[in-house]
């Protein structure tokens, strides 16, 4: 998989900055101050660049650039703006206005002691990310070391994987402030200077298991349909039990015999066959009930019988987003060895038109029991995760269900690329999620569930139909899903279609998958189910 590159910790030392290859970044406060006994050539191109009217209209986390400045050796010069009380979205924003133009050389970050150089380093991790697998390089080899279609590397099980630091498979020591191997060359490399080194690689330890969940997430995203197999998918996932998670491979023979017939309709038009994959995390107290994440695993949607339009029908890869972020939490909380239960479940399938293909018209009977009349076989996460969503409650009893889902285009139609929707049946779990989501600067907008909106759903033939059409879409497909959930069992619907892929880049993430949800929830976690 893609790794976060790897960010070194070190003492504070300005003598010969000047005479420092690449680029360098200088976190300047409200004060502005310079690094100590800079030559007088230096500081006078620093000065009046920082006296510019550039420079003063920047907003927190925005940096003006210097290239090839007078009296430096750097080829560039990052002046970043970020007041001495920014808030955890503009530090990161800063990090991420550092790690977008980080390319393969070395980077210098002079962090001082500003209280939020953590988050800087996490935004810079974060936004430096870069999906090249399948690009082939100038010395004509394949961007995928033996072949574009080798398996991810899987990471050890010890909590000391989790570094900012891996990603040429080596690991960096933590809190020492040096790496354990010189850098490769032909990779970027990023120091940061800090008043207090070794405190700070410390405490980026569980940062960096959120990067890693991040990268997991996206990788999983962008990876194409006839890479990222069902078969792939849980072959990925099974082998993050070295992290020391426990992974269960459900078949379609066992799911038949559960009586899954609502997922297992979504698949029986393709050659890949559909699973379900359990990962649980047992870091909690034995007596405590595991928080339940569940996800839409499609990992190709053409539509099914129902096709969908052939413009923009490559993006369908991305239709297993939901279940990439349950998966890159569940790597993120084994990383940082979380101190709580969470079970995250995955229904893994393809939806693909052929003479076994389900079809309009067509009454499938759920695990649940309920009878289910497909009206259009492009509603099909819905019926990926009423199995899925039963499933985890019968088995685990949870204590709150999440399920995360790009399950609507009608949800980018009243919330565009910038928020998630959320439903949920309970205010107590909706606020937990919202309140995770904004301290992690993921958005995120709650929309509304009612009782009115099940005339939509009612089917004349069977219990519920997939789709009520146009009107109120998202809400339709949410009403949908609180049918699979038990009385009195809390529960949050999140609607992924507008962030899990955006069309360009955000804050964060460069153009494609963002991982939009791996925070939020490890947040959520963090804050509300870890003793």
């Amino acid at each position: 998989m893609t790794h976060p590159v790897e960010i070194r910790f070190t003492d504070t030392a300005t003598e010969g900055l000047t005479k420092q290859d690449g680029r360098i970044a200088l976190l300047l406060d409200e004060a502005a101050k310079l690094p100590p006994k800079l030559p007088k050539i230096a500081r006078e191109g620093l000065a009046r660049a920082l006296g510019s009217r550039d420079f003063q209209k920047l907003k927190p986390g925005q940096a003006l650039t210097l290239a090839w400045p007078a009296g430096w050796a750097a080829e560039s010069l990052l002046l970043v703006k970020l007041p001495r009380k920014a808030s955890v979205a503009e530090a990161r924003k800063a990090g991420a206005t550092i790690g977008a133009g980080l390319g393969k050389g070395e980077t210098l970050v002079l962090a001082g002691n500003h209280a939020q150089a953590g988050e800087v380093a996490l935004g810079l991790a974060l936004r430096s990310y870069d999906f090249s697998v399948y690009k082939t390089r100038k010395d004509g080899s394949d961007g995928a070391a033996g072949g574009s279609d080798v398996l991810p590397q899987s990471l050890a099980g010890s909590q000391d994987d989790a570094v900012l630091g891996d990603a040429s498979g080596g690991k960096a020591k933590r809190g020492k402030g040096k790496p354990s191997e010189t850098p490769d060359p032909a990779r970027a490399s990023v120091t940061f200077m800090a008043a207090k080194p070794e405190a700070l690689a410390r405490a980026a330890a569980d940062q960096a298991a959120v990067a890693e969940g991040v990268f997991f997430t996206r990788d999983l995203v962008n990876e194409p349909a006839n890479i990222l197999t069902t078969s792939d998918f849980a072959d990925r996932l099974k082998a993050m039990e070295a992290l020391g998670l426990d992974v269960e491979v459900l078949e379609e023979d066992e799911l038949a015999k559960l009586g899954m017939r609502a997922l297992l309709g979504v698949g029986q038009g393709s050659e890949s066959p559909s699973k379900v994959v359990v990962m649980r995390w047992n870091g909690g107290k034995k007596k405590d009930a595991p928080l339940a994440l569940v996800g839409k695993g499609v990992v190709f949607d053409s539509g099914g019988i129902s096709i969908k339009p052939a413009a923009g029908m490559e993006e369908m890869t991305m239709d297993m987003g939901g279940a990439g972020v349950v998966a890159g939490v569940m790597r993120t909380l084994a990383l940082r060895r979380a101190k709580a239960n969470v079970v995250g479940l995955v229904g893994l399938v393809e939806n693909m038109p052929d003479g076994r293909a389900q079809r309009p018209g067509d009454i499938v009977k759920s695990m649940k029991g309920d009878t289910i009349e497909v009206i259009n076989t492009d509603a099909e996460g819905r019926l990926v995760l009423a199995d899925v969503l039963w499933y985890a409650q019968e088995r685990f009893k949870p204590a709150a269900v999440v399920d995360l889902a790009t399950l609507t285009g009608a949800v980018i139609i009243a919330l565009g690329h910038e928020n998630a929707g959320i439903f949920a049946n309970d205010d107590k779990l909706a606020d937990r999620v919202l309140k995770a989501a904004g301290a992690e600067g993921e958005g995120a907008w709650r929309l509304p569930l009612s009782p009115a909106y099940d005339g939509l759903i009612d089917s004349r033939l069977a219990d519920v139909k997939n789709t009520g059409g146009r009107p109120a879409g998202s809400i339709t497909a949410a009403q949908f899903l609180q049918r699979f959930i038990r009385d009195g069992q809390p529960w949050v619907h999140i609607d992924i279609a507008g962030v899990a892929l955006p069309p360009g880049a955000t804050d964060l993430a460069p153009k494609g998958a963002t991982g939009w949800g791996v925070m939020t929830l490890n947040r959520m976690i963090r804050d509300n189910y870890e003793g």
